[in-house]
């Protein structure tokens, strides 16, 4: 076998640490040997870490870590908030078929994240495997749009901020909260990525005991138990419930509910500072995503038992008030007094712990572009402590002065920045299934056996087809309302579907400017980065 670069890996039990094993991952395109499976290698990988670098990021990630920075991303303002405008849109059955296919379907992008990101563990994710399965410049443009929609997200989520802590002091300029905010995530972020782990663990924890307090005090409020009127299914049973607009009203919530799924696909970079990728990112994924719908679908069957779909606070479109969260409505027919200060408190760290994961994960995408000599190589520079903390202050620096441009004028350019990337997770979801299917082909092709897989999804390839069927649907339905309005709305048809133009244009200029290609099967590096590619040597421990 021939050799390429070497990572240490050292057993957590003292008792052996006399012996180390030296694995060896290739870098090149060819093998002498041939591929061993787990079976074939002596070698315990619950007792396996992989061992810092001081000039690589640092592999010091848990599973725990990983589950909480995906829930982090996930559970935010989309639940908390946008989840009351999906039950007014279709009602209290329509919104559970709505959330039930989108968690399906999110279930089956993330383990198809999951086989790739444990056969390959590196930060850059599904837009280096863009690059590596499909074409550079597939890569290049799934990678700068994910970039910019997460600088996007920081900036929507430091003036959500600053609206939020204006509650409690409505007189105190919001711009000092937010960029107050933006301090706080840029120090989570700069020391160690386990420090920015710990932290991304506590603040998303608060999110989950709040949903899980939530759908306890649902039940109860719903069962007559707190708010001493019993419910039970009579919101179910009003005029228009529970298919409120029918098929048309489960496809608009369902475009909505989608939305709140964005950011699972975070997951997939934290591989590359996952301490055990092999034993732990199929773990976190699985993890995360029962979690997930659990949470999600948990929530918004509670929310149809006791909140009206009617209900007048729940159809505002721009949420400027912690008072219609369907959250704080249903907190508030349990009579439970101190409702919207608790409720505002937790939205508060949601914003925080949404923007501190999206200042990460732009962080990593971006330092895997200047990897691939697709960003400038002063990017690829890291600190001691495993952080490449130029490509930090760089994120930092465009996050903020977008944040600014939303104070400028009517605020155009802002808006425009935050209609690019409105849909780009879904793109975001279709590159990774893409890159999958190519993926998959090629392994076959190169004489392959999918028996040597590390994780292996299921049902494919009827599970890539469905979705990516249902993602198209989602990319193009969202601007339904432009062309049921009369007259046609022009303004909400461009800021429905300018990405897509926006994607396609990147994607050709780099395609033209570097004459890139679709990459052959029979000429897909499968081997470089892969977690099955490599030999055991016992060497002394100096």
């Amino acid at each position: 076998m021939s050799r390429g670069r070497s990572t240490s890996f050292d057993s957590q039990d003292e008792k052996t640490r006399s012996n180390v094993f030296q694995i060896d991952v290739i870098s090149h395109t060819s093998i002498d040997n041939h591929v061993l499976n787990n079976t074939e290698i002596n070698v315990d990988d619950n007792k396996i870490l992989l061992s810092p670098n001081k000039t690589n990021l640092h592999r010091n990630l848990k599973e725990r870590h990983m589950i909480m920075i995906a829930l982090g991303v996930t559970i935010g303002t989309g639940l908390f908030l946008a989840s009351g405008q999906v039950l007014a849109s279709s009602g209290p059955g329509g919104s559970l078929i709505s959330y039930s296919i989108v968690s399906i379907m999110v279930y089956f992008v993330m383990t198809t994240l999951a086989e790739l990101s444990t056969q390959y563990p590196i930060s850059g994710s599904f837009s280096t495997y863009g690059s590596r399965f499909v074409d550079e410049a597939f890569g290049f443009a799934l990678g700068y749009n994910y970039y910019l929609a997460g600088v996007t997200v920081i900036a929507s989520e430091l003036i959500a901020a600053g609206i939020i802590v204006q509650f409690w002091l409505p007189h105190f300029p919001t711009i000092i909260w937010s960029l107050l905010g933006m301090i706080i995530m840029f120090i989570l972020n700069a020391f160690t990525v386990k420090s920015y782990g710990e932290a991304e663990y506590w603040f998303a924890m608060i999110k989950v005991f709040t949903v899980i307090i939530f759908i306890i005090v649902g039940l109860l409020v719903d069962i007559g138990v707190l708010g001493h009127v019993k419910i039970g299914f009579h919101n179910w049973k009003i005029d228009g419930a529970p298919f409120y607009k029918g098929i048309s009203g489960i496809v608009t919530s369902s475009i909505a509910s989608s939305f709140a799924f964005g950011g699972t696909e975070t997951i997939g970079v934290t591989a590359g500072e996952s301490a055990n990728p092999r034993r732990d990112v199929p773990r976190a994924m699985h993890g995360t995503i029962w979690r997930i719908i659990l949470f999600f679908v948990g929530s918004i069957f509670i929310m149809g038992l006791v909140i009206p779909y009617n209900d007048p606070s729940l159809v505002h479109n721009e949420v400027k008030s912690i008072d219609v969260s369907p959250f704080t409505l249903v907190f508030i027919k349990s009579g439970i007094k101190p409702t919207v200060h608790i409720m505002n408190a937790v939205i508060l760290t949601t914003i925080l712990s949404a923007g501190n994961s999206a200042l990460y994960v732009g962080t990593r995408i971006l330092y895997a572009l200047a990897n691939e000599g697709k960003a400038p190589k002063q990017f690829t520079y890291v600190t001691r402590h495993g952080i490449p903390i130029w490509c930090l202050i760089f994120t930092t620096f465009i996050s903020t002065i977008l944040f600014g441009l939303s104070f400028i004028g009517n605020k155009i350019i802002y808006r425009w920045f935050v209609n690019i990337t409105g849909v780009m997770a879904f793109i975001a979801w279709f590159g990774i299934l893409l890159a999958h299917w190519r993926f998959r082909r090629a392994f076959i092709l190169q004489g392959y056996s999918l028996n040597d897989l590390v994780y292996k999804t299921l049902f494919f390839p009827v599970r890539s087809i469905i979705t990516s069927l249902l993602i198209c649907i989602f990319i193009l339905g969202q601007g339904y309302s432009a062309f049921t309005t009369h007259p046609f709305n022009f303004s909400n048809f461009l800021a429905a579907y300018i990405t897509i133009p926006v994607f396609l244009s990147v994607f050709l200029v780099y395609k033209f400017v570097k004459k890139t290609r679709f990459i052959p099967l029979r000429e897909i590096d499968l081997v470089t980065d892969s977690i099955m590619f490599y030999q055991t040597e016992q060497i002394s421990n100096i």
